[in-house]
């Protein structure tokens, strides 16, 4: 049996949030009477020795992790899913050492590197090749095994001809591709690798699924593996967890915890997407929903029907080079399209919401259960926000040729190619 590499016991996570009142627009009669207010609030304080309660800042305690135990052996590589917030990356910076636990017993055998952000251990003023040294430094490969290793690094990240300049001219493409081609060439028992990779382009993702896959199963190394990409995490993975709210709601087989996580997602979006309107975002997804014909909000649709898609965004700052769009994929974690607003570049910085529709048309979505997933971006450098199976829908076949087939696999779309039957002969 191979031995146990992680071994977390009880692990808890506590962070102390404030909060405090914005205001999007405060007038100049606001300034006055919040200055007589707070000057009230502080003699207050000094003649009566209590504090104002409405002069205190609010706080709570926020579990992000909340009694978290498994273990992990040798060679295994285990995926992590769950929404925003569900405490996935506070786990991989908690075994990182990159964050202390608030209580709980972590022990861990081998060497950790760690990929989780995007520029992770780099120095902005070192070089590419520098950088290399100093990451395998950080992780504790002598500078001989460095070397050994550093025309494979070289290789495999396409920097040649960027390797002598500072990184901070680098675009986020090249840290990622650079830095996972440093943790992943210099031999680290354990591999923990954060949603990162999103940011670089489809071609290097599978590269990198592709190397971490090879790494686990020829080098026995381990890796824990986050992402919202299921189709990634089934192609890599053996077996994954479930978190939410900072718990772990189901470890199983990988499809057995993707297939419960989608029938949840899909159980809890029957009215669509609702995140609110206060949100601190700078841009941020408040509202989605699919809707029929009538304008009414469905989740069950024929394959003959339109769907029409409404779009609700909350504008607090303006963020330059913007995309707003979402993509849709199927039951089993594949993703079957995806598409961006083509018109969110040329509105203007002073709207403050925006509302948008989006028309999927009839004879497309073949019969099955799809989940949709929103996102603002700014394309291969950073997710402003991110609404991740925001909503489910149900496309029943509505009479198609292929509804008497028993058990037919549609494929992932219907396509109207067109077809003509004559006389003519092929070319040979």
């Amino acid at each position: 049996m191979p031995d146990t590499v992680i071994h977390v016991e009880n692990l808890n996570k506590k962070y102390i949030i404030g909060h405090q009142k914005q205001e999007r627009y405060t007038a100049l009669r606001d300034v006055i009477t919040n200055g007589m207010r707070n000057a009230g609030r502080k003699l207050w304080r000094l003649f009566c020795g209590t504090p104002s309660a409405a002069s205190e800042p609010a706080y709570e305690e926020f579990w992000a992790l909340k009694d978290v135990s498994f273990e992990i052996k040798q060679g295994e590589r285990v995926g992590i899913i769950g929404r925003n917030g569900a405490g996935k990356s506070t786990l991989l910076k908690v075994l990182s050492r990159i964050t202390e636990p608030t209580s709980g017993r972590i022990h861990i055998k081998g060497r950790i590197a760690s990929l989780l952000e995007v520029g992770t251990g780099f120095h902005p003023e070192l070089t590419g090749r520098e950088n290399i040294f100093l990451n395998g430094a950080i992780l504790g490969m002598s500078k001989t095994e460095i070397k050994r290793k550093f025309d494979e690094i070289v290789a495999f990240a396409e920097v040649e001809r960027f390797l002598d300049t500072p990184v901070k001219r680098y675009s986020s493409g090249m840290y990622v591709r650079l830095a996972f081609a440093v943790v992943a060439h210099l031999e680290p028992e354990i591999l923990l690798v954060d949603e990162v990779l999103a940011v670089g382009d489809a071609q290097f993702q599978k590269k990198c699924l592709s190397k971490m896959e090879d790494v686990s199963a020829q080098e026995g190394r381990t890796v824990l593996f986050v992402s919202h990409n299921m189709g990634a995490i089934s192609q890599l993975c053996s077996k994954a967890f479930l978190l939410n709210q900072g718990s772990i709601v189901k470890e199983a087989a990988t499809q057995q915890v993707i297939d419960y996580y989608l029938s949840e997602a899909s159980a809890s979006s029957q009215c669509g997407f609702l995140a609110g309107t206060n949100s601190s975002k700078e841009m941020f997804i408040a509202r989605a929903q699919p809707l029929n014909s009538a304008g009414e909000i469905a989740s069950n649709f024929t394959h003959k029907e339109e769907i029409t898609v409404g779009i609700t965004c909350k504008i607090n700052q303006w963020i330059p080079n913007t995309v707003m769009g979402f993509f849709v994929q199927d039951q089993r974690g594949r993703k079957v399209f995806s598409t961006n607003n083509p018109a969110w570049e040329k509105l203007s910085p002073q709207e403050s919401e925006i509302y948008a529709t989006v028309v999927i048309p009839p004879n497309f979505l073949v019969p099955g259960q799809y989940f949709f997933t929103f996102a603002i971006s700014v394309p291969h450098a950073k997710i402003v926000d991110l609404a991740e199976d925001a909503f489910a829908i149900t496309i029943i076949d509505g009479g198609s040729v292929f509804a008497s087939y028993e058990g037919y696999d549609y494929g992932c779309v219907f396509a109207d190619c067109k077809w003509s039957i004559g006389n003519g002969m092929l070319l040979n």
